[in-house]
């Protein structure tokens, strides 16, 4: 019973790492439009940021998921 509840503990944990992220790559996302539409002539440097923080919000689910296979 308790090894069970520490798969699911791990699982629990992966889960929200992922929601937590594709929470952020939303808002990223969203900011993004948001700046692009106030200002086109930044596209290409707001793409970038955008681009770099997304990536960045997707780390944290790899780092989640090694974090619980090494329990």
């Amino acid at each position: 019973m308790i090894a069970a509840a520490e798969a699911l503990s791990g699982n629990i944990h992966v889960g929200l790492a992922a929601l937590g992220a594709a929470i952020g790559v939303g808002f990223v996302g969203m900011k993004a439009s948001e700046a692009v539409g106030r200002n086109p002539g930044a596209f290409t440097q707001v793409l970038i940021l955008a681009i770099l923080g997304m990536a960045l919000a997707e780390g944290i689910v790899f780092v989640a998921i090694f974090a619980a296979k090494g329990q």
